[in-house]
């Protein structure tokens, strides 16, 4: 149950990179990151746009709705240019183990703000169902409440940042 939960709110970028990276092992890990970004860099302009990798991710199987595409981008964008370079890309898949504690919570905190509705501080059903629905997944109000529950701590209804942070951290 836990699993089918977390799989469900999470996105098919993460799930997709998480595949990436872990395919990815020791000295190959740049050929093979230069291979995928030469795959997803379809005009080979040297960087990857929102669209192409909405695109890729179309080839590969997996959905990637316009906000998640443009979120990914957004947040691994470090010169601003609205596309990811190399450096960024391969940052980007490599995730954790270079990023410091403040980034990991400030890229987690985005990821929240996605999933909270204007004015609130947590995610409620509501909240939830809407955010699914933007990504493709239609849930009644109920599947949210029980999603929910499997990572509200406090039985309080709703997840707050903290709980949203062990339920990411799994």
């Amino acid at each position: 149950m836990m699993k089918n939960t977390q799989r469900q709110l999470s996105s098919s970028f993460i799930k997709l990179c998480e595949r990436l990276s872990s395919d990815i092992n020791g000295e190959d890990k740049n050929k093979d990151l230069a291979a995928v970004f030469a795959y997803m860099d379809a005009n080979r302009d040297g960087r990857i746009s929102a669209e192409e990798l909405k695109k890729s991710f179309k080839t590969l199987g997996e959905q990637l709705s316009d906000e998640e595409a443009e979120a990914a981008v957004k947040l691994s964008d470090l010169d601003g240019d609205g596309m990811l370079d190399f450096e960024e890309f391969a940052q980007l898949l490599k995730g954790g183990d270079e990023f410091t504690e403040e980034e990991q919570k400030s890229k987690i905190m985005e990821a929240f703000r996605m999933y909270i509705a204007e004015g609130e501080d947590c995610i409620t059903p509501r909240s939830l169902k809407m955010m699914l629905m933007k990504l493709g997944e239609s849930r009644t109000t109920d599947d949210c409440v029980v999603m929910i529950k499997a990572f509200d701590l406090n039985a309080d209804g709703v997840l707050s940042f903290d709980e949203f942070v062990l339920m990411m951290m799994r």
